[in-house]
């Protein structure tokens, strides 16, 4: 299925590729604040011959490119954001901003779509249409809700959507795929125990919220391992409490704070409805008010099945068969559900650990990844965007049907 050598062309942006990856791994910028990101992203878009749109959904940038005729739509995302983590390692290119750096491959997304920006401005695309989507506030913010809702699926209509993001546990070069539901809903809760503060040499003149929050933390575990289904997957974490002033006093409040994981929209119900009751009777039941505030996050990314064949024909076509492994959902959120929402589309992964320095998870200080595998990732979602399209074609219509 390829159409032409993209891994030759994106082998020859090497360099390249490296230099943008460094140059915003050492300017990174939070969700929403992407100014400098977004002008260095438009800058080399215009400088490959494309015209560039700017400012949807703050910082989010857009560039066309267009076939010789009518046909379908595809869309490439990347995310551009950067963490509210200090860099800890000791690199040259090491984030030069305190308390904010690209410890989870946007940068490596950001870079590596210019490249298939750049080596398919001069492809002879027959029919169709490609549009690149670099999209700000991955991190929490719904930045690709934003996008979605100030029309970057429509003007041409996007009729599929394609992204990448890397993983520093799989070996550099590889690419994994799950089918159908690849990412978690993330949910958010936080809560406030609010019992009667005292002297610690008297409880019995007090209403403990220590005590209490300990009883719901250890109760809503048993949420998850006794009263849903075990082969649903659920996670339900604490990750955050305070309260308290010192050794010899009984805290009037306890605030806590966490997430839901599901993959299964009806168990994410059964699992909020679960948190409430257990909560109300625990309370009450101990004498104590509470405050609950649960918010839905971001939902599932949905890997569309009729995809598959397309990943697994382009990747093995393209780097080999031992390259493509398939992989399990994984727990983590992902905003691009915001686009498979709308229209079909898949996210795959691409590996980046060589060595010790470059397999420390996401979102750890020590972050980094093998930059060998740029052209990698450029070339897998140049052939991807251009077969996708003659997929879509040989159906004789613009859509996949879900």
């Amino acid at each position: 299925m390829m159409i032409f050598d993209s891994l030759a062309e994106a082998r020859a942006l090497e360099n390249e590729l490296i230099q943008w990856r460094r140059h915003l791994h050492m300017n990174p910028e939070l969700s929403f604040q992407e100014v400098k990101t977004s002008q260095f992203v438009a800058s080399k878009l215009r400088e490959f011959g494309y015209e560039v749109q700017e400012g949807i959904a703050k910082t989010g940038v857009v560039a066309i490119k267009k076939g010789n005729t009518d046909g379908p739509t595809i869309g490439i995302r990347a995310d551009m954001d950067a963490l509210p983590i200090q860099d800890q390692k000791n690199a040259e290119y090491s984030s030069t901003v305190e308390n904010v750096a690209h410890l989870c491959g946007h940068d490596a997304h950001t870079s590596i779509l210019l490249g298939v920006a750049k080596i398919l401005k001069n492809y002879d695309l027959e029919k169709g249409i490609i549009k690149f989507i670099f999209q700000p506030a991955e991190e929490g913010f719904a930045g690709a809700k934003h996008m979605v809702e100030e029309g970057v699926l429509t003007n041409p209509a996007v009729d599929g959507i394609i992204a990448l993001h890397v993983n520093p546990k799989v070996e550099s070069g590889i690419i994994s795929h799950c089918e159908g539901p690849a990412t978690a809903y993330s949910d958010k809760f936080d809560l406030r125990i609010i019992g009667d503060g005292g002297h610690a040499a008297h409880p019995h003149l007090s209403i403990d919220s220590i005590t209490i929050a300990t009883t719901v933390v250890n109760t809503m575990q048993q949420i998850v391992s006794r009263t849903i289904e075990p082969l649903e997957p659920v996670v339900l974490t604490f990750g955050k409490i305070e309260g308290g002033f010192n050794h010899n006093i009984i805290a009037p409040e306890v605030k806590l704070s966490g997430t839901v994981r599901t993959l299964n929209p009806e168990v994410k119900e059964i699992v909020k409805d679960k948190m409430k009751s257990y909560l109300k009777h625990i309370c009450e039941g101990m004498g104590a008010k509470y405050e609950f505030d649960y918010r839905d996050g971001y939902p599932a990314v949905y890997n569309d099945p009729e995809l598959t064949p397309l990943i697994t024909d382009t990747i093995t076509t393209l780097l080999g068969e031992d390259y493509l492994v398939y992989s399990k959902p994984t727990m983590g959120g992902e905003d691009f559900s915001f686009f498979t929402n709308e229209v079909p589309g898949v996210i795959f992964k691409i590996g980046t650990g060589n060595s010790e320095e470059t397999q420390y998870p996401l979102h750890h200080p020590m972050f980094d990844l093998d930059e060998n595998v740029l052209p990698v990732g450029v070339a897998s979602l140049a052939e991807l965007s251009i077969n996708y399209i003659k997929m879509l074609e040989e159906r004789g219509n613009n859509e996949i049907k879900l």
